[in-house]
């Protein structure tokens, strides 16, 4: 789950994102490690006390962006419900909910220039082989920030459906929705060519 930098400024916004990174890639690492749903019940608490150490407008936002993982816990739960596996489908919710949570309390706290800074320092190495790098910096910080203001048109568009007819939104959203992301890469593109493309200018000369 990934959503855009909250203008809502907190003490998050002033650690560097290579440190927050690191510190998310651990805890998933220790979050997929476990697998007692109290360790991982109490890791939740731990993410959600740090969410809240935002602000309640900071944490309320966090909180809305996290609504369209409803639909996956239900079916976890439903499944594991099911098939007699409570505990296994109540770690399963827990370790999802504590690191989603986390990624999206990283993404709103970061800008998207220092993302890009992270990942031009992560692949310095390979620029030492001749390799232009700039394009997969550009492109994983694209896929951070376009993927969640998609996911918010769509919604948009799911609304706007629900708002003129009674029947529930299905098919009839994806053309717009793909419009719509057409329009933005378009955007995106006039925008990189204006700043003279994806490779950085030559000062060399």
């Amino acid at each position: 789950m990934i959503s855009l930098t909250s203008p809502v400024e907190t003490w998050a916004h002033r650690v560097p994102a290579g440190v927050k990174l690191a510190a998310l890639s651990l805890a998933t690492v220790g979050l997929f490690a476990v697998q007692d749903p109290w360790p991982l019940a109490l890791a939740l608490a731990g993410v959600v006390a740090l969410v809240l150490s935002g602000g309640l407008k900071f944490a309320a936002e966090a909180a809305r962006s996290l609504r369209i993982l409803l639909p996956f816990l239900v079916l976890i739960a439903a499944w594991h419900l099911v098939t007699g596996q409570l505990a296994e489908g109540l770690a399963v919710a827990l370790r999802l909910l504590a690191a989603l949570t986390l990624a999206n309390f990283v993404t709103m706290t970061t800008r998207l220039t220092d993302m890009v800074a992270v990942a031009t320092w992560l692949l310095a190495p390979f620029r030492r082989f001749g390799l232009s790098t700039r394009a997969l910096e550009l492109s994983v910080a694209l896929v951070v920030r376009l993927t969640p203001s998609i996911a918010r048109k769509g919604g948009q568009l799911t609304e706007a459906w629900r708002a003129r007819s009674a029947r529930r939104a299905g098919w009839q959203v994806v053309m717009p929705l793909a419009a719509l992301a057409i329009d933005d890469a378009e955007h995106v593109a006039e925008a990189l060519r204006a700043r003279g493309g994806l490779e950085p200018p030559d000062t060399t000369g």
